[in-house]
């Protein structure tokens, strides 16, 4: 469906769950795939939270390709609530999901291709919420507003856009009874339905797209719920 053939992609969070996918994808369309995580795999192990670790990365991805054609803004902060989340948590929750996000935009601003794409994954968390869930909440908040930002300031040059992923499950499990029909679309999502999204983002075929944010749940969040409607009861 897409094609990609040597573009170069990066990939933050890539070696694992959606971010796994969304690089397994890319190399099917042909891309050549840099991933930094820290978990380890094939291109760059390392911390996102750290300054120099990102510069390094940047230097290693512009020396072995010269230029990037699409930057995934992936990798997932640290969740914890406002009980437990120390000041130190929260800077890093911010750091990884935040700042890296725009620090590697920045460091790879002057090698950025014709027609390149920014893609960072927020989540429908950005606009509701679950108690004791701020570090995560407020770095997925960021890095919606972040989106739309860069997308002005980058005009012209680079198309940047946000994808908000809901209920993921990253093993592929198939939910049967509520968990699956209180969703409208009648299932709980997987890695793919995010990764289909990114690429088209990234692809000329979404030309016209910039500074938006596409939420993909099901339509969980439009979906109003009261106490003992349809079924649904708080105990």
């Amino acid at each position: 469906m897409f094609d990609f053939k040597d573009k170069v992609v990066v990939v933050t969070g890539g070696a694992q769950g959606i971010g796994r996918c969304i690089c397994e994808e890319f190399e099917k369309a042909g891309a050549r795939v840099c991933i930094i995580d820290l978990q380890g795999n094939a291109y760059y192990k390392g911390d996102l939270s750290d300054k120099k670790t990102l510069e390094l990365f940047a230097e290693k991805v512009i020396a072995d390709y010269g230029r990037i054609d699409c930057l995934v803004n992936n990798a997932a902060p640290l969740f914890k609530g406002i009980s437990e989340c120390t000041y130190e948590d929260f800077c890093y929750a911010l750091n990884v999901g935040v700042t890296a996000a725009f620090y590697l935009s920045k460091l790879f601003l002057p090698y950025f291709a014709q027609g390149a794409s920014i893609i960072n994954v927020s989540s429908s968390r950005d606009r509701m919420s679950q108690p004791q869930s701020e570090s995560y909440t407020a770095a997925k908040g960021g890095i919606h507003a972040l989106t739309h930002s860069l997308a002005v300031s980058l005009s012209g040059k680079v198309r940047v856009n946000s994808v908000s992923p809901g209920w993921i499950d990253t093993s592929y499990k198939v939910y049967e009874g509520p968990d699956a029909y209180q969703q409208p679309a009648g299932r709980v999502g997987n890695p793919l339905d995010i990764a289909n999204m990114v690429l088209y983002l990234c692809s000329d075929k979404a030309g016209f797209i910039t500074g938006e944010n596409i939420c993909i749940d099901g339509g969980m969040t439009r979906q109003m719920i009261y106490h003992d409607d349809y079924g649904w009861k708080l105990d």
